[in-house]
């Protein structure tokens, strides 16, 4: 086999890796798992795609986002190698030339997001293929501890055990020393195979300057000034809270002269693309964003990275200033933000937190099931107004509590348009293979254009007549004719099923498990003061932000941030008066109380505080609260204090 060097110079381009990508390649190629921490911007993608063409089979990497995916994509495209997602974006005939690709081994590197490995058309169709290597791209997500927690994470163990692959390499540029503790045990992965790289990046200026909310757009236009203005613009990425606030602040900085343009997840995909390329491509120089805009993005020569609000976590911190400067030029990152935005921040976390209400209403789901439960999260969270992620996490604590185990997920109904005739479909097969068309066109009867599958009558007809009509089976045929060409295959209604494995005591593991979410909202609140004390330090700024993450390399004194300028950032508190109470109160709440009455729901104090403080909810999204008199009302107020204003109300009830 080719040596690495040899590929890497004739596939890449490049001439020698960076460091800490040596030991991690060669561990893969070696056999063996690996984990690569690494500062963004620093090569990890480069960790799995040297290796992936010395090995013998698929590599498959699950990525977090989509905008990850392609950029990847892209980058392996430009080098000639053999690459592809499967996404929601594609047409089923794009999809069905990507499976085909990767069944015949043409494709060496595919892409999926953690959720595709709940697809039971996908679980079945990835059996068949022989898998080398699984890639964890932002595998810090796989932590409860970790700043971007993602539940679906927590299965990827048990997929790499179900798809037999030998190893896995785990990515990310984000991780405390408990978060790479929890990543490289979930997979035993041995702790010599774990490399960081450090955090500390000598090129960025550190410079936090709090400037109060009425100030700061006008502060950040001139700062801005000289640096976007003249015959080479710097490219900046300007990072905000909220979507409304990206807007605002663009055509703010963009009837100053500077032109700018916003960038959220509110805007559709053809908008959000073209603003990167023209982003990427230099007709743009200044985007301001939410969090939806970095992840991915390949630019080496980002100047200026502001954040104009605080940011979420000192991790978001850490990989958002990290997309400045990746070709090691001088670059700035300023944080404007100031305490004002904290009470946003909170209400985030407390917005996330499930009620022992709602707790209450999924465990007695589970009770009410019987040794097997069958559900939709949509209609779960519907019926317990938990937000889907929230629930999920709540799904998987009642699965470690040994409550219920996953059994399967399957779609509730597959229903196919036939492209050709149904007898000339059948009429393509013989004997036993003929009979289960025939069972199978028979169990889907049509209707204008498309055939709706009734597993439930297709499973009599295999017992009448001695055929083999097994779901795996069905899948696999219908798949197939799919591929040839013969019918166009939809599914939908992902149901999952779980074994009911456990006691479900209502009452006390409600309890229980409210007392673990509220923990987890209070270490959650804990890291937004990890942040404050972060930016009011005294000691070097640099110094600080990289011990966080472990990384006990970087110089005790930087000389490029503000701390070492002798500026040390104080962040005072605003003064937010009390809210309201009493009759003022109890008038803004009026309008949630009589749509609630109305719909037959409850009416509790965190609820009604939701509602208050614009946060959103199943319920509330259900009952277009949004439209509603004193939705928001008081989002400026901490969560906290409205909570125990409108529980002084004894408006509510919690049962």
């Amino acid at each position: 086999m080719e040596p690495l060097d040899s590929t890497l110079q004739r596939v890449f381009g490049y001439d020698s890796l960076r460091p800490g990508q040596r030991p991690v390649i060669e561990a893969i190629v070696a056999g063996r798992s690996a984990a690569a921490i690494f500062p963004t911007g620093a090569g990890k993608s480069l960790c799995y795609q040297l290796p992936a063409l010395h090995l013998p089979h698929l590599t498959l990497v699950v990525s977090p986002l989509l905008a990850l995916m392609q950029d990847q994509l892209a980058f392996l495209a430009r080098h000639g190698i053999a690459a592809a997602s499967l996404d929601s974006t594609q047409s089923r005939e794009e999809a069905a030339r990507v499976m085909a690709g990767v069944r015949q081994g043409e494709i060496r590197i595919l892409m999926v997001s953690v959720e595709r490995l709940k697809n039971e058309r996908f679980r079945a169709f990835i059996r068949g293929v022989p898998i080398s290597l699984l890639v964890v791209d932002e595998a810090h997500c796989l932590s409860e501890w970790g700043h971007n927690f993602r539940p679906d994470y927590l299965k990827l163990p048990a997929y790499q055990r179900e798809f037999a692959i030998p190893q896995v390499l785990l990515l990310t540029a984000t991780a405390t020393p408990q978060v790479i503790e929890d990543m490289r045990g979930a997979f035993g992965i041995a702790t010599d195979d774990v490399t960081t790289t450090g955090f500390y990046r000598p090129n960025l200026r550190l410079e936090v300057v709090p400037t109060p909310s009425e100030e700061r757009a006008r502060r950040l236009a001139s700062w801005l000034k000289p640096r976007l203005s003249g015959p080479s613009p710097e490219p900046t990425i300007v990072y905000v809270t909220l979507q409304q606030g990206a807007e605002r602040l663009a055509a703010y900085l963009d009837k100053a002269g500077l032109p700018a343009r916003a960038y959220h997840a509110g805007l559709d995909h053809q908008r959000r693309d073209a603003i990167q390329a023209a982003f990427m491509g230099g007709e743009l120089s200044c985007i301001v964003a939410t969090i939806a805009f970095g992840m991915g993005i390949d630019k080496a020569d980002i100047r200026n990275v502001v954040h104009f609000d605080l940011p979420k976590s000192i991790e978001n911190y850490s990989q958002e200033i990290g997309r400045a400067g990746r070709d090691g030029a001088p670059s700035h990152c300023l944080m404007l933000g100031d305490r004002g935005a904290l009470t946003v921040l909170e209400n985030f976390v407390y917005g996330d937190t499930p009620t022992r209400l709602g707790i209450r209403r999924v465990l007695g789901e589970v009770a009410a099931a019987g040794p097997q439960w069958e559900l939709t999260l949509n209609a779960l969270a519907q019926e317990s107004d938990i937000r889907p992620l929230p629930l999920k996490t709540l799904l998987v604590q009642l699965e470690l509590r040994g409550v219920i185990a996953p059994r399967y997920s399957y779609f509730a109904d597959y229903r196919f348009e036939c492209l050709i005739e149904p007898a000339a479909l059948a009429g393509r097969f013989q004997d036993e293979r003929r009979a289960f068309v025939e069972a199978l066109l028979e169990a889907a009867p049509k209707a204008r254009r498309w055939h709706a599958l009734n597993l439930e009558t297709l499973a009599r007809l295999g017992t009448e007549r001695g055929l083999d009509v097994r779901r795996e089976r069905v899948l696999k045929a219908l798949e197939y004719f799919q591929e040839q060409g013969w019918i166009r295959l939809e599914s939908k209604g992902l149901t999952e099923v779980y074994a009911v494995t456990g006691e479900v005591a209502i009452e006390a593991l409600g309890d229980e498990l409210h007392d673990h979410f509220r923990a987890k909202e209070r270490t959650e609140l804990a890291r937004l003061n990890a942040m404050l004390t972060l930016f009011e330090s005294d000691s070097c700024l640099s110094r600080r932000l990289a011990a966080y993450f472990g990384d006990t390399q970087a110089p005790e004194r930087c000389g490029h941030c503000s701390a070492c300028a002798g500026q040390p950032a104080r962040l005072p508190a605003p003064g937010t008066p009390a809210p309201p109470s009493g009759e003022a109160l109890a008038a803004h709440c009026r309008p949630l109380l009589a749509a609630l009455a109305e719909a037959g729901l409850p009416a509790t104090a965190a609820l009604l505080t939701r509602f208050l403080c614009g946060l959103t909810s199943p319920w509330l999204t259900r009952l277009k609260a949004r439209r509603l008199d004193g939705f928001a009302v008081l989002e400026a107020h901490p969560y906290g204090r409205v909570r125990e204003a409108v529980e002084a109300l004894g408006l509510t009830h919690e049962h």
